[in-house]
């Protein structure tokens, strides 16, 4: 059994839908997980936005227009008149569905139920698609299987049984298709995994049925070793460890969700990022082999914000930092980067909605300075501290950019600056050509 993700691209229109049923409809055994149709989720969030603020009209317009678009699609993607029917019949009833949350209460239980229609509307077509070529295809409902605990974590027990119990009472499939993105919480209430949504469907499907691999099919050709909207000259990594893929991730690759491959990496099933638009391209593999090549690639975090906290009382004072961390870990904000010195300590946070509460805690023990429009840069390759050098290399090729902070020797595979934002542009630059370009040469 394979797992193959279609992304929101692409099925992002109907000749991209008819390009995925050709690249599924071939006789193997796969499991399909799609994420709605690019734009429909953004739609979709639009509605329910104008729902919270009761704004009826503004959600009627935007659900007829979008109930117009997916018209279009019916008459572009069907060629009989029986599937036009039973498409245009299922369209009626989702919309008027829709249609129904502006005339009651609206909280944000009922904003996921919105937002998960999307990914119901992608699979009936396609699925409806596939059966009107005759492919022997089952649609397999994701709220049949897919739930979250008590911690609003994934229960990969209940997942994999249920999993296993609906593909036994249906084993005779080529292609069952499913919904990537929305679930089921502890008390049967729809809900969405919201990191990595589909992504992260798809891992946790070939993680439950122990699928021999688990495509992500995008609409670039793998992970690139720095970012091609900024840098001229990339190239896709054919390898990664399911490590480096989650610090590239993490720190900013925005192809694939830091957290997604989790359950994959545990249950030792490969990851194969692949290209949509070139089926052909070989992509990125990451798997639990590791290649031990000096630097991988470049990645960079944006929207960074550096507090740094000085206080004489913390001069040998144990609990200072249990102290600090407690505090953003009260108001639910991860940090991604450390220095400590004597008498101060400087933490870098991607979300400052909670900043000025923050501060004003920190303040309790000592003086406090914030900078504002950081970046992190992280370069992702065989970094072990035994091997000598690395670092030297990866510090001279920035010799250039006025560096923050740097952030070594947490883990063996990367190594991170944190620079102003202004400087980005100009730091994947001089890293490409220092790193990838003279490198490959």
């Amino acid at each position: 059994m394979k797992v193959l993700k279609f992304g929101g691209t692409s099925v992002g229109t109907t000749q991209r839908m008819k390009d995925v049923v050709k690249l599924i409809d071939n006789g193997e055994k796969k499991i399909v997980v799609l994420s709605a149709m690019s734009g429909t989720t953004n739609a979709l969030y639009e509605v329910a936005g104008y729902l919270l603020k009761k704004n009826t009209v503004g959600a009627h317009e935007t659900i007829s227009a979008l109930e117009k678009k997916y018209y279009k699609h019916i008459d572009e993607l069907f060629t009989t008149e029986k599937y036009k029917n039973l498409m245009s019949e299922f369209m009626k009833k989702e919309f008027d569905y829709l249609r129904s949350f502006t005339k009651g209460v609206f909280t944000s239980f009922e904003e996921k139920i919105i937002v998960g229609q999307g990914e119901i509307l992608s699979t009936n077509m396609v699925y409806n698609y596939l059966c009107e070529k005759n492919a022997n295809v089952s649609m397999l409902p994701a709220l049949d299987f897919m739930r979250t605990d008590r911690n609003g974590e994934p229960d990969s027990i209940y997942i994999r049984e249920k999993l296993t119990t609906l593909l036994k009472a249906d084993p005779d499939r080529d292609i069952y298709i499913t919904q990537g993105f929305i679930c089921r919480n502890v008390y049967g209430e729809i809900d969405n995994l919201q990191r990595g949504g589909s992504d992260y469907t798809a891992s946790l499907i070939g993680a439950a049925c122990d699928a021999e691999v688990i495509q992500i099919w995008t609409d670039i050709d793998g992970m690139h070793n720095n970012d091609p909207r900024i840098v001229d000259i990339t190239e896709p990594i054919h390898h990664l460890s399911f490590e480096e893929a989650s610090e590239l991730a993490y720190f900013g690759a925005k192809i694939l969700h830091p957290t997604c491959v989790q359950p994959a990496k545990y249950a030792n099933i490969p990851v194969m990022i692949l290209n949509t638009m070139d089926p052909t391209a070989q992509g990125t593999t990451i798997s639990n082999k590791t290649e031990h090549k000096l630097f991988k690639a470049v990645a960079a975090k944006d929207n960074i914000t550096v507090v740094n906290i000085v206080s004489s009382r913390m001069l040998l004072a144990y609990g200072f930092l249990r102290k600090v961390f407690e505090i953003f870990e009260s108001f639910k904000t991860s940090i991604d980067m450390v220095t400590t010195s004597e008498v101060g300590v400087s933490v870098s946070i991607d979300n400052d909605t909670n900043l000025d509460a923050i501060l004003s805690e920190l303040k309790k023990f000592g003086t406090v300075r914030i900078d504002k429009n950081m970046c992190i840069i992280c370069l992702v390759g065989d970094l072990d501290w035994e091997n000598e050098g690395r670092e030297a290399i990866a510090t001279e090729a920035m010799k250039d950019i006025p560096v923050r902070m740097i952030s070594y020797g947490g883990s063996n595979h990367n190594i991170s600056f944190l620079i102003r934002a202004d400087d980005k542009p100009r730091a994947l630059q001089v890293l490409n050509e220092k790193l990838f370009l003279i490198q490959n040469k």
